[in-house]
């Protein structure tokens, strides 16, 4: 990853970039450009418009495990408005993650629990202490498989990003 999404550095440590954007055009015209951009015969993306929520994903022959989203929500805010995105995993990928850190949580508190029982009744802890150093040691790796992931896909969040800035800058 040469450089962070959006040009924010807290983005490259982020397994999901976020950030926001603010325009003096109301949230129709806004919500219009995405809808001419991607209705357009040239454009590649797939996507999903809900009122005032777009999701772009990539094409369906470039798609992979680690192929990112875009998700944009339009909102109204005093006299501007705000167009805030999201660029990460798909949702289907970000809920194995976060089952997976569940998991790993939920079994570093039975192994403490284990190895305080055992300590505390002077009975063999060993195997129950080492589980419980090994969980957080599994959630780190959890964390560097996820930026491997995102390393994977920064081409194509580069190409989500580019899209959406083209999009926005769009008359």
């Amino acid at each position: 990853m040469k450089k962070p999404i959006h040009d924010n550095q807290v983005n490259r440590v982020l397994l999901k970039p976020r950030f926001k954007m603010a325009f003096k055009e109301n949230e129709e015209d806004i919500l219009n450009k995405f809808k001419d951009n991607l209705q357009d015969n040239n454009c590649k993306y797939c996507s999903k418009i809900i009122d005032y929520h777009v999701v772009i994903d990539v094409p369906i022959e470039e798609d992979h495990f680690w192929s990112p989203q875009l998700q944009v929500e339009i909102e109204k805010e005093k006299n501007k408005t705000i167009v805030k995105c999201v660029l990460g995993p798909k949702p289907i990928v970000w809920t194995l993650f976060i089952f997976l850190h569940f998991v790993i949580a939920i079994a570093f508190f039975v192994f403490f629990v284990m190895f305080y029982s055992k300590w505390s009744l002077n009975q063999d802890y060993s195997f129950s202490m080492v589980m419980t150093f090994i969980m957080p040691l599994l959630s780190i790796i959890l964390y560097f498989f996820g930026q491997l992931g995102k390393r994977f896909g920064y081409d194509q969040m580069v190409e989500l990003h580019d899209f959406l800035m083209n999009t926005l800058e769009k008359k």
